[in-house]
């Protein structure tokens, strides 16, 4: 992306970034006349340390804030995630229709999963050519892991039809089979239909509302019709058996195959330049240890990962004077230990290397440059102060 080696070349602190990708928020709102945008993101390659990208309950209080201080009439969510609870999903989706008479859902990257369940509620759709949605098979925890709905249903069926056709069980299955209670196949049954019945409920009321005749004939649209659509929309969505993996990509042109109208953001090219460098700028913000960003154009809440720089019994970061970080070469693997100053004054500590102005640590072993830009902006992020470089020493 163009836009991201740009902005990698500025080399903006934390306070800068978030400055900087305001200003494209409010370049999205002009560019769509003056509706509110608000964002609901996360990093998609977050994983471990107790971190959580997908959509959860925590989330909830946190956008319906963000609504309170918004007055506009109509919104477009711009939204990131690897999906979540089917059930945030809904009540962010109400939160939404009950404040906008109309609400749109741009796509910059991708919306999986429970995201896709949301964007199946936009009034609009905006993605470009590199966007993706994802199948809204319900994932559901047995035995301590997670298992498509849908692919846990089909797997019991195959089984049913195995018995039926040999006349004995496959002593193979007997273990899973013994574990798997009726409550549990239930769950998977009522999860799976749940989203479906979601998506097909809001198409109707949402995506499908204006669809008044039908393109070819000019025919009066009747509501059996637009059920009809919406359930066969829910059911591709839902289907196991087509999509294969939880994690496929479904784009613009899969969408129009199921004919799900979808504007293509590209077709406008200002606008178009507006969410990709915000699409760049957010990339840059989960290049720290944030990995979820729930924003408008004047505020923001950040979820954040602990930072292993600022070590266990240290003063609180907001009282930190200065941060030792570790660093290893990645070139020889030496390691190193640079120290960051918060205040102007303070005496580089014996076996310290002082933090360099440009960012680039060259390696003392074997004189490579070792960026540390990213540890920057953690450490200005969760300190809430400006790193004083002491110069290339």
């Amino acid at each position: 992306m163009a836009q991201y080696t740009e902005y990698l070349d500025q080399r903006p602190n934390m306070d800068q970034l978030t400055a900087m990708r305001k200003e494209q928020l409010r370049r999205i709102s002009e560019l769509r006349g003056g509706r509110d945008v608000i964002v609901i993101a996360a990093d998609l390659r977050a994983t471990g340390n107790g971190i959580n990208p997908s959509l959860e309950y925590g989330d909830i209080l946190p956008v319906a804030d963000l609504l309170k201080d918004l007055s506009g009439h109509s919104a477009d969510v711009i939204l990131e995630t690897p999906g979540g609870s089917g059930e945030v999903a809904e009540e962010i989706v109400r939160m939404l229709h009950d404040k906008y008479a109309d609400v749109a859902f741009i796509v910059p990257g991708w919306a999986k999963s429970a995201g896709t369940i949301m964007v199946m509620a936009g009034d609009e759709i905006l993605m470009g050519p590199a966007s993706a949605l994802g199948p809204i098979d319900a994932q559901i925890g047995w035995q301590g892991k997670v298992f498509s709905a849908d692919a846990l249903i089909e797997g019991l069926d195959k089984i049913k039809r195995e018995v039926v056709d040999t006349g004995t069980l496959n002593k193979a299955y007997i273990p899973m089979l013994s574990n798997l209670s009726p409550g549990e196949l239930q769950h998977a049954e009522d999860a799976l239909q749940f989203a479906k019945d979601l998506v097909r409920d809001w198409l109707v009321r949402y995506k499908f509302k204006d669809w008044n005749t039908h393109a070819s004939t000019g025919a009066p649209v009747t509501d059996e019709e637009r059920n009809r659509r919406a359930r066969e929309v829910a059911d591709q969505l839902c289907d196991q058996r087509r999509w294969k993996t939880h994690g496929r990509s479904i784009r613009i042109e899969d969408l129009k195959k199921m004919r799900v109208r979808i504007t293509d953001y590209t077709e406008q090219p200002d606008l178009a330049d507006a969410i990709d460098r915000y699409a760049a700028l957010l990339r840059m913000t989960f290049d720290s240890n944030i990995f979820k960003v729930l924003e408008d154009a004047t505020h923001q809440v950040y979820r954040a990962a602990a930072n292993p720089a600022i070590q266990p019994g240290s003063p609180a970061p907001e009282q930190a004077e200065k941060a030792d970080i570790n660093v290893e070469c990645g070139k020889c693997h030496s390691k190193h230990v640079v120290q960051i100053d918060l205040r102007p004054g303070l005496p580089l500590q014996d076996g310290r290397i002082a933090y360099p102005a440009s960012n680039l640590l060259k390696c003392p072993r074997c004189g490579n440059d070792i960026d540390l830009t990213e540890v920057r902006r953690q450490i200005e992020l969760m300190t809430k102060k400006s790193v004083v470089p002491r110069g290339d020493e």
